[in-house]
């Protein structure tokens, strides 16, 4: 009850077919709207249309010379101009709710290139920080360089440890050999 108090109250009870169309005969007509846009505007409706049309009149041209009373349409044509505003009158509707179903779709189009654009552009900012931040990082990194002059300091300081340990070896053997000498 307290979700309806905010709105107002119809005064008049119509049903509900009348003002609420169901998504699926709304759809299922756009969908026909669309089929005929479709077909009206193919070479296959003019072909058609042309047979039609010359068909009609020659009958009717005919029929007039020799069959005067089968003729049902005689010069002025004025059945077939019928035909035609009767066409006109219901195509020009159609095609204008085929193009409004193709403007919703666009417009759908249009929102979900906006979010990818959207979401294209964050992610873009996002690996832009990041690869910000590791150059920052590889500052602290140290580089081959580095790593190579340090290298050759702990090798000739490993080499210069040798060096002494192998004078220090040679002077050990020395006195051994002048300690037996001695004794």
């Amino acid at each position: 009850m307290a979700e309806s108090l905010d709105t107002p109250l119809e005064t008049t009870r119509r049903p509900r077919w009348l003002w609420q169309r169901s998504n699926e005969q709304s759809d299922g007509f756009g969908r026909f709207a669309e089929a005929t846009a479709r077909f009206m505007g193919s070479p296959k409706f003019i072909l058609y249309m042309t047979i039609f049309v010359v068909t009609w009149i020659v009958l009717n041209v005919v029929l007039v010379q020799y069959a005067r009373k089968y003729a049902w349409d005689a010069y002025p044509f004025i059945l077939l101009n019928l035909a035609f505003s009767t066409q006109a009158s219901y195509s020009a509707p159609l095609i204008l709710l085929a193009q409004n179903r193709q403007d919703d779709r666009d417009r759908v189009t249009a929102e979900q290139d906006r979010q990818r654009a959207h979401r294209n552009l964050e992610d873009t900012e996002f690996l832009t920080r990041e690869i910000a931040s590791l150059r920052l990082a590889m500052n602290d990194v140290a580089t081959r360089d580095f790593v190579r002059s340090e290298l050759r300091d702990v090798l000739s300081e490993i080499l210069a440890e040798e060096r002494r340990t192998r004078e220090e070896i040679a002077e050990l053997e020395r006195a051994e050999e002048d300690a037996p000498q001695a004794r």
